[in-house]
């Protein structure tokens, strides 16, 4: 998207701030102005404050839903495969590419004991403002999969993330492939 425009929460809207992730709600009922939409997120103004909104809630902002299931295997356990599917929903809020295509996520260990979830994780740049946003995108994705109790996201800037940990198409989609 990259014209701003208005809409109306149609019921109670989760999100979080942006940079800092907090959990925040907007009331339903009111104008918010939608200024950027990427990876099936929006990035809406409320009351003056930037605020992250998940696509699987886009219908609190008039729009289609992101739909993500999954089938729960029925064997209790934490399917690998959909953690991994998770994670490539969710996009870097500058970059239109996935997490796991950036090679942001360093590591995944699930505990099926406890039904927990640990990611190691790094961000572009260590300085990287969009941080808290992205931990919590990560931590509320990963957290749809059935039999995930608890999702922990660890970020770590060891070794350094640079361009040659993303994937060919994602180098081919950024311009960045030499």
């Amino acid at each position: 998207m990259s014209e701003q425009r208005m809409a109306t929460t149609v019921r109670d809207c989760p999100g979080r701030l942006v940079p800092v992730g907090d959990a925040v709600t907007i009331p339903a009922h009111n104008f918010v102005t939608i200024t950027q939409a990427l990876g099936g997120n929006y990035t809406v103004v409320y009351q003056g404050n930037m605020i992250r909104v998940d696509g699987t809630d886009a219908d609190a902002l008039g729009l289609e839903k992101y739909e993500l299931t999954f089938d729960d295997t029925g064997n209790g356990e934490i399917s690998s495969e959909q953690v991994w599917q998770a994670l490539e929903t969710v996009y870097d809020p500058e970059i239109p590419v996935n997490l796991k295509s950036l090679g942001l996520i360093y590591a995944v260990d699930i505990a099926q004991d406890s039904g927990k979830v640990n990611i190691k994780m790094t961000l572009t740049a260590p300085g990287c403002g969009m941080g808290p946003v992205l931990v919590g995108d990560v931590k509320y994705r990963v957290a749809l999969v059935p039999n995930v109790k608890a999702v922990n996201v660890e970020l770590v800037f060891y070794p350094p993330w640079n361009r040659d940990m993303m994937s060919e198409e994602a180098q081919l989609e950024t311009g960045l492939f030499f």
